[in-house]
């Protein structure tokens, strides 16, 4: 509802730099004078049927259940014919055009979004596709929007919910982007450029967002690990660098072997169970974690993992069983379907 609003919205302020009210002004007066016309000519029908015929008439609908019978009535039939298929026809072919124009500059990336608590994705590569469909396989951002910062030509993806902004990591496209409102930002590094430059054009995007907007929470793509301390610096959130993440699951592999399809189980939400982070029942606060994961496994088929603090993001791996769960506490755990606990 609130799309077609914002739809309607769009036309009428549209209409009025096209100064299109004024041909929707003139067809609705030329329709209310024939209707006050033709119930004059036409003695036997009433002000509501009359009305009911000059809308057929002028929208070409004909459907014949009324028709003048007076040489008046036929008149106002000519002048109603010539003059309303005209303006409507102006009117019809305007808002046709003002659509088509908009979805297409939306695809070209020329206009801003309006939409909140959205996922940013800045920059594009061939993993750019695969980030859409692990967004889209969770519940928890199934439906949610998402808007893409690249320099492409055209929109990347075909999702009705998906949103495209085209231009570099600056002050004025990230506003369009509305990234007041946005939830999170994936930064991907730009396959386009030598491997010396692209983590150096990641941190300073990084430093462009985190700068006018500190509170969002910023996921950075690296190429080499040893630039995490410069994108520290930066204020990202969160770090993954592709090449390290590569070589310790090829480590693994070695040395135990199958263990990475468990892994790569658990970080596609596509199939198999998958890693999430939850809120544990407020009943749950002071019991310890062994106690907390026998409940929930024995009471939601959730495996728990982990403990980080949601005020000091100090996470524990495993922690010893007599661990109390704090207030502040939430759960990294293993399940089917992101868990709802209530």
């Amino acid at each position: 509802m609130h799309a077609i609003f914002r739809i309607l919205r769009s036309i009428s302020s549209c209409m009025q730099r096209e100064n299109l009210h004024r041909v929707a002004l003139a067809l609705l007066v030329l329709v209310l004078a024939a209707t006050v016309a033709f119930s004059y000519f036409e003695k036997n029908l009433g002000i509501f049927d009359a009305l009911w015929w000059s809308v057929v008439t002028v929208t070409t609908v004909g459907y014949g259940d009324i028709s003048p019978a007076t040489p008046g009535g036929r008149m106002v039939g000519i002048v109603l014919m010539m003059m309303g298929i005209g303006f409507l026809g102006v009117l019809t072919a305007s808002i046709a055009s003002i659509l088509i124009e908009k979805k297409f500059m939306e695809n070209k990336g020329m206009k801003s979004v309006t939409v909140k608590r959205h996922f940013v994705i800045c920059g594009w590569n061939f993993r750019g596709h695969d980030i859409v469909e692990e967004l889209r396989a969770d519940h928890k951002s199934k439906k949610a929007p998402i808007v893409v910062i690249a320099g492409l030509r055209e929109k990347p993806v075909d999702d009705s919910n998906l949103w495209f902004i085209r231009g570099e990591i600056n002050p004025e496209i990230l506003e369009k982007a509305n990234l007041k409102e946005a939830q999170t930002v994936i930064l991907l590094s730009d396959d386009d450029l030598d491997s010396h430059v692209r983590d150096a054009k990641t941190i300073l995007d990084t430093l462009t967002i985190k700068s006018l907007y500190p509170e969002i929470y910023v996921c950075v793509e690296l190429i080499e690990s040893k630039n995490i301390g410069h994108c520290q610096r930066a204020k990202a959130d969160e770090i993954i660098v592709v090449g390290e993440l590569s070589t310790n699951l090829l480590v693994q592999a070695a040395l135990d072997h199958g263990i990475t399809q468990m892994i790569t189980e658990l970080v596609s939400n596509r199939y198999g169970n998958e890693l999430y982070k939850i809120d544990p029942p407020s009943s749950l606060a002071g019991e310890t974690f062994y106690e907390v994961m026998c409940k929930l496994k024995k009471d939601h088929g959730i495996l728990c993992l982990a403990v980080e603090n949601r005020s000091t993001h100090k996470l524990i791996a495993n922690p010893d069983s007599g661990y109390r769960l704090d207030a502040e506490d939430e759960l990294v755990v293993i399940a089917m379907n992101r868990p709802e606990l209530g």
